[in-house]
């Protein structure tokens, strides 16, 4: 990596240079399901069984063999009743089991016909629809094959992935190491929630925003709090920061003027490049290593102080580099290309990323006023319309969307 970079980047060249930095952080570990959640699973998970083990009844109705009905309306005796987890005894000619579902199939049986065709009188039961074998019948190793891959390593696991997990009996699983990320942010203007304001402070909600948003990525967040603007203490923060950890990241504090020193403060530390990106909001950006004092050294990514660019290069950037320090397989948010609910006259030339949400008919309505220093318009909106350079639309323009569902977690 080279310690400067002066040209203007596009999005997608500063992205493949940050990547290419990412390597997992540390061993796999075994977890229990219950502590999986979210994390990247490090190994596939096969299975050891079918799923289901024996053929079963999709129904509440009676299983039968389906020769011995020649026509709707045929008479069989009731001989057994076989509930979930019970296995029944073979079914003989002219027999029907009362069979609810989930339940076994009985052997000699090849049909279940639900009980709303069917009466009971007495110990049998006429049948008024004539099946056809296999009927209302899940086969053994329907929904899984033993030796088959049920999850595949690199993804980030939902709680539907851990119930697949379970369904196998799998009780624990290997998962990436947890990036250890140490959050600092600089600015004297700053004041934390429940402070006085002084004149001309601001609250400082980057750093409640960005903690949430590294925890809600799986990592091990050390919020180093707030760093004077001064060089000497803005370099004992990010000394003491590269020390246990595989990531710092910063916000503020990156910019060239007489009191922002972490650009000078990384320098002295590690190496740094600077980036100016061809994106709107969020062009300023830093990406380095800082030297660690027992050998090794750990990331650095400076975010800008402007709240709304430090979401938006957070989404764009942190994200997916975090995931890539644990191994995630999928990396770039699902982006979905919608009709406009709105006019955008005002074509830039950089790459611009909207603040947006979804109206009641699925189209993409713009937030009224994009300027970067709104972060109301991240709580307004549901996602970031993607605007490539020089171009405008019109209600009714497909755009593409990346919703915060998808960009968030």
């Amino acid at each position: 990596m080279s310690d400067a970079v002066s040209e203007v980047l596009d999005v997608d060249s500063a992205l493949s240079l940050l990547l290419a930095q990412a390597r997992p952080v540390g061993p796999a570990q075994v977890v229990p399901l219950e502590q999986a959640l979210g994390r990247v699973l490090a190994q596939d998970v096969c299975s050891a069984i079918d799923v289901p083990g024996l053929d079963n009844s999709q129904m509440d109705g009676y299983a039968l063999r389906s020769a011995d009905l020649g026509a709707p309306g045929g008479r069989l005796r009731v001989a057994q009743r076989i509930a979930a987890g019970q296995l029944g005894r073979p079914l003989q000619p002219g027999e029907a089991a009362r069979i609810f579902t989930g339940a076994p199939i009985p052997p000699g049986a090849d049909a279940v016909v639900m009980q709303e065709q069917c009466r009971v009188e007495g110990t049998e039961v006429l049948v008024d629809h004539l099946p056809r074998a296999g009927e209302w019948i899940r086969p053994r190793g329907f929904d899984v094959r033993a030796g088959s891959v049920v999850l595949r390593h690199g993804q980030r696991l939902r709680p539907q992935d851990l119930g697949q997990a379970a369904s196998v009996g799998v009780a624990s699983l290997s998962v990436a190491a947890r990036p250890r990320v140490a959050l600092l942010c600089t600015g004297d203007e700053l004041a934390q929630p429940g402070q006085a304001l002084r004149p001309g402070g601001v609250y400082n909600s980057n750093r409640s925003m960005l903690r949430a948003m590294l925890e809600a990525l799986g990592c091990e967040v050390s919020d180093l709090g707030q760093v004077a603007d001064t060089l000497q203490a803005t370099r004992e923060a990010l000394r003491g920061a590269a020390c246990g950890h595989d990531l710092v990241l910063s916000s503020g504090g990156m910019s060239v003027g007489g009191e922002d020193h972490v650009r000078p403060a990384v320098e002295s530390q590690g190496r740094l490049a600077h980036w100016r990106i061809a994106m709107k909001p969020g062009k300023p950006l830093a990406f380095g290593a800082l030297h660690r004092e027992a050998g090794g050294t750990a990331h650095f990514i400076g975010l800008p102080g402007n709240p709304v660019s430090s979401f938006v290069t957070f989404v764009l950037f942190v994200r997916p580099f975090v995931l890539a320090l644990q191994g995630a397989s999928r990396l770039q948010p699902v982006a979905l290309v919608l009709p406009s609910a709105s006019d955008w006259p005002r074509a830039d030339r950089r790459r611009e990323f909207l603040r947006a949400r979804l109206d009641e008919q699925g189209r993409v309505e713009l937030y009224p006023e994009q300027n970067s220093a709104v972060l109301s318009s991240t709580v307004w909106g549901d996602g970031l319309v993607d605007n490539p350079a020089g171009q405008s639309f019109v209600a009714g323009d497909k755009v593409r969307f990346l919703p915060f569902s998808s960009l968030l977690s």
